[in-house]
């Protein structure tokens, strides 16, 4: 969902306070005093046949009969599923990024699941697209199209944004075709939204709406700075808050991508939180923020490196760390084998360790997993009104659990058809690879939820 642009008649009033225009009503000239006023269309001209718009289509299985979507019904009794095929389709946008190539870059979700993809450019041509990889933690995906003469962005380092700086956001937005919008960055950095299980945003009052995943966000040189990805919608409409993937992030995933067709995560082993006003007071600590270590997995390559619980990490590979979901991210975008440089408090002593990120084990696949399956939860364990399971304490009301319709106070009693008393159980039997059919307990009802 995702995009904006400048407004005209707040041009002509900034323009008429600095005495450029005169202020009279009337439409703008195309000079005065001999200077052209300032417009996208040169930039937009180069820029737009980069972005394409997007369509899929998903062949789905639906059953009629409520009893029958019950798997433990269907097993109980041995009732075959009688079903009949339904097509479901979604639209959203691209971005080429290597015309060489035919890649064209969207979110995962655009074409999650997806039986058929197909690509229009802005000339008209309609191409159907092959699936490069996707990588649903950070929502990024990349197809191919076969094509010729095509246009692509160039690449700008989204470390160098500002708060301020003008946007122009392109994507497809209901389906209408292509369209522009522009604003500015309103902030950097956004995360803990749970709207990605790897999240570092920009935000932007650009106007973004459903259709614009995967569109370009543009800097007013033309080159792409991030992704647009998701709004913040508590009315179901645009409110001015905006969100996309910068293009340091996006980079690094699509390389894995293309080379593996996946994102191969590494290991460091920890497990950081963020600093609070009481922790800095405790620990003693001048910096206000970073990520304190709580856990350090054995024989981890943290372990291996000296690193302790109690570290306030304040840096990776010479990257400020502010909290927690910044050390997840940082560590999010490396391979396994590679280097990680840890700059960290110890009490006011000032350390570096480097560690090698390992292979991730399957417990910590499956924390992973769940992770992503419930982000922007809060989990806790509890016996509430007889009822011992994991406890929904928060939920986001953007995120997956929220519309797949888990709600606070709801219990997890069983997941994969065992018994779950704790998180810790509940992390056992997850498997990455599998969606996961967990028992919910509200008040005194009891149902499930697949979730995928």
């Amino acid at each position: 969902m995702h995009a904006r642009l400048v407004k005209p008649l707040l041009l002509m009033s900034l323009l008429s306070l600095s005495g450029l225009l005169p202020a009279v009503a009337g439409p703008l000239p195309p000079f005065v005093n001999g200077q052209a006023l300032p417009s996208l269309a040169p930039m937009l001209e180069t820029s737009m046949p980069a972005v394409v718009n997007i369509s899929t289509s998903t062949n789905i299985q639906v059953n009629d009969n409520p009893l029958m979507q019950d798997p433990y019904f269907r097993q109980f009794f041995d009732v075959p599923s009688p079903s009949r095929q339904q097509q479901k389709n979604s639209l959203g946008s691209g971005v080429i990024i290597d015309s060489k190539q035919g890649l064209v870059l969207t979110n995962n979700h655009v074409i999650d699941k997806a039986d058929k993809i197909k690509v229009t450019l802005t000339d008209g041509r309609q191409l159907n697209a092959e699936l490069v990889g996707t990588d649903p933690e950070a929502d990024i995906a990349v197809i191919r199209i076969p094509a010729q003469n095509l246009t692509q962005l160039p690449i700008a380092d989204s470390s160098q944004l500002k708060v301020g700086d003008f946007v122009v956001a392109i994507g497809n937005p209901f389906g209408l075709g292509q369209t522009v919008t522009s604003g500015i960055i309103s902030a950097l950095g956004r995360s803990g939204l749970g709207i990605e299980g790897y999240e570092d945003f920009i935000q932007t009052d650009a106007s973004i709406n459903p259709g614009n995943s995967g569109g370009a966000l543009v800097n007013l040189r033309g080159e792409l700075i991030g992704m647009n990805t998701a709004i913040l919608a508590p009315t179901g409409g645009n409110v001015g808050i905006g969100f996309a993937i910068p293009t340091n992030m996006i980079m690094p995933i699509k390389d894995s991508l293309v080379k593996h067709g996946e994102v191969r995560r590494g290991l460091l082993g920890v497990s950081t939180q963020d600093l609070t006003p009481e922790l800095v007071a405790a620990f003693n600590l001048d910096n206000k923020q970073g990520a304190a270590i709580n856990r350090i997995e054995n024989d981890s390559p943290a372990a291996k490196a000296g690193l302790e619980p109690g570290d306030v990490i304040v840096a990776a590979n010479n990257r400020p760390v502010k909290n927690s979901q910044d050390i997840r991210n940082i560590v999010g975008l490396l391979q396994i084998g590679d280097k990680v440089t840890i700059d960290y408090y110890r009490g006011n002593e000032k350390k570096s360790a480097v560690a090698v990120i390992g292979e991730q084990e399957q417990t910590l696949l499956a924390g992973e997993k769940l992770h992503s399956l419930l982000q922007g939860t809060i989990l806790g364990a509890t016996q509430k009104d007889q009822v011992e399971g994991v406890l929904i304490e928060k939920i986001h009301t953007s995120s997956y659990p929220w519309r797949v319709g888990l709600r606070p106070g709801d219990i997890i009693v069983s997941a994969n058809r065992y018994r779950t008393h704790n998180l810790d159980e509940l992390k056992q039997v997850v498997d990455p690879n599998s969606p996961l059919l967990i028992n919910l307990q509200r008040g005194q009802e009891g149902f499930f939820v697949v979730l995928r």
